[in-house]
């Protein structure tokens, strides 16, 4: 139990409520695109119809590496990073790293895409800002992902307001967990007759209480994120290094060792990437190689966490002879507290540590989050009704954001699914975005109340999430046959999830409203 004298009580429930009222709406936005990025990936597979399981590193690699190095010029031979694209394809990204004449640490280079057959598809040239970005197979999952991590919006800019919004949800949380006086009691408390203001606060309370630990750690994890490189790589690389980010790079995540510019051929990469698996029990997420083609090359693989782990697994090789090395700590030379808690904080954040467990109650918990912060604003709201009707602007924005997002989501997925067979998903992948997005802010400005604004929305989304799986077979995706036959079952499993989650938002407007005697969830919010 948390008592606090009734003063210091009446200021955190203030706090706490004009925390989340301020940048609710946004916080919102990031909790909820953070809940489907969980299964970005998966989505990706779903959406772009990949069948392929075995990873591009469980394949030969060695041959087109050799030869990509021999067609790129020696200037971009500093580093090398290989990762895998589309449906288990190789991408390389020849480079080296500049100032720019503003002083920002760029890479410049070629990037390299290449097919399953291991030629190169497309090539690319300039800096990383530049030559990476979304893809026409993978232009729905990148826009979740970027969507999540900077709300489109500019860097640095994007990341500075998703960390300040990571705050605002330790404030909440924090004066949450405060005005409690009977915390373990409020984790149990749920009257089902009482008024829909009670019944709606006593949901509130659970969810919230239950997702506590959950909420202070994405909120501090996704803070971190943000912050770290457009505020704590710059003060640092000034402290410490002059100004100087490669310095301060190298020293933090370089692999020190005296400098031999001798030509030497890479060691065999097939058989480091073999090791590599041997080791960790998995294929390579990525690979770095550093001064490709010289006797002082080095090669680190970076893996997931192994079984029962949540720390990153990074392996060093001798880049001249394929020889293992060592460990290597994500940060530092040394294993370090300091290091194994920053190399966590990615796999707490995305919820990845675990393959499809972990990220199943990431999005639960996600998905609390979100319907916390949705209630929490109604409540505010509800407060206030008797008092004013000058908020009524409010109420419309709550429904046209807390149910106008879900369903442009959706659209923009529908939207994908139609425009990638013809090559113009990564143009109507954010067009379509936009549009629903609009059609929703136009429904909240005309429609008559944000109850109607709120079941209108509801059951669009509804509807094109029951159309999701035919667009899917109808545009030329794999059958449920072919997918598992190849070992791809999430292709069937989203199938299936997308419909029920559909019939279900068209129940919780219909089907709930006869259930309560024409007091459906609508009417419930209108009601708080």
């Amino acid at each position: 139990m948390i008592h606090l004298p009734r003063e210091e009580t009446k200021l955190m429930v203030a706090v706490h409520g004009w925390s989340g009222i301020l940048l609710g709406l946004l916080l919102y936005a990031v909790v909820i695109t953070g809940t489907v990025a969980v299964f970005a990936e998966e989505i990706g597979i779903w959406s772009a119809g990949h069948v392929e399981t075995r990873s591009a590193f469980e394949r030969p690699i060695d041959g087109a590496v050799r030869e990509l190095g021999a067609r790129t010029p020696a200037k971009y031979h500093e580093g090398v990073d290989l990762f895998e694209i589309g449906d288990h394809n190789l991408g390389a990204f020849f480079h080296r790293h500049e100032t720019d004449p503003d002083g920002t640490l760029v890479s410049r280079g070629i990037y390299y895409q290449l097919d399953s057959d291991g030629r190169v598809a497309r090539e690319l040239h300039g800096t990383g800002e530049e030559v990476f970005g979304p893809r026409n197979d993978d232009a729905l999952s990148s826009f979740l992902v970027d969507t999540h991590v900077r709300l489109h919006v500019p860097d640095p800019w994007g990341l500075l307001l998703t960390g300040i919004l990571g705050l605002a949800m330790l404030v909440a949380a924090i004066s949450g967990l405060l005005i409690h006086r009977h915390l373990f009691k409020d984790i149990f408390t749920l009257r089902r007759k009482a008024s829909p203001v009670l019944a709606n606060r006593d949901r509130h309370s659970v969810a919230g209480t239950w997702s506590l630990p959950f909420a202070f750690m994405l909120a501090f994890t996704g803070s971190f994120f943000s912050f770290f490189g457009t505020i704590g790589v710059p003060v640092v690389a000034m402290a410490a290094f002059g100004g100087d980010v490669q310095a301060l790079n190298d020293a933090v995540f370089g692999n020190p060792g005296k400098p031999d510019p001798r030509a030497v051929a890479i060691g065999n990469l097939d058989r480091i990437a073999a090791d590599s698996i041997r080791r960790t029990g998995a294929a390579p997420t990525f690979v770095a190689i550093e001064n490709f083609g010289r006797a002082d090359a080095k090669v680190s693989s970076f893996h997931d966490p192994k079984a029962g782990d949540i720390e990153p697994v990074t392996l060093l090789y001798n880049g001249a002879t394929a020889e293992f090395a060592h460990t290597k700590p994500s940060i530092g030379a040394r294993p370090s507290t300091g290091g194994t808690l920053a190399a966590i904080m990615a796999p707490l954040h995305f919820g990845n540590f675990a393959g499809i467990l972990s990220k199943a109650a990431w999005f639960g918990l996600g998905f609390a989050m979100c319907y916390v912060t949705l209630t929490g604003l109604r409540l505010w709201l509800a407060r206030r009704r008797e008092r004013t009707r000058s908020l009524d602007w409010l109420e419309r924005a709550v429904a046209v954001v807390g149910f106008g997002l879900p369903f442009a989501l959706v659209v923009t997925a529908a939207a994908f699914l139609v425009a990638m067979p013809l090559g113009v998903a990564v143009f109507w992948t954010p067009t379509a975005f936009l549009i629903a997005a609009v059609a929703a802010i136009l429904g909240g400005i005309f429609l008559r109340s944000g109850a109607v604004v709120d079941r209108w929305l509801q059951v669009g989304t509804g509807v094109v999430l029951l159309v999701l799986p035919l667009l899917r077979l109808l545009t030329g995706g794999p059958g449920w046959a072919d997918a598992i036959s190849v070992g791809q079952p999430i292709i069937a499993a989203l199938d299936l999830a997308f419909p029920l989650a559909g019939l279900w938002m068209i129940w919780s407007v219909f089907g709930a409203r006869r259930g309560r005697g024409g007091v459906g969830l609508s009417a419930l919010q209108a009601a708080e």
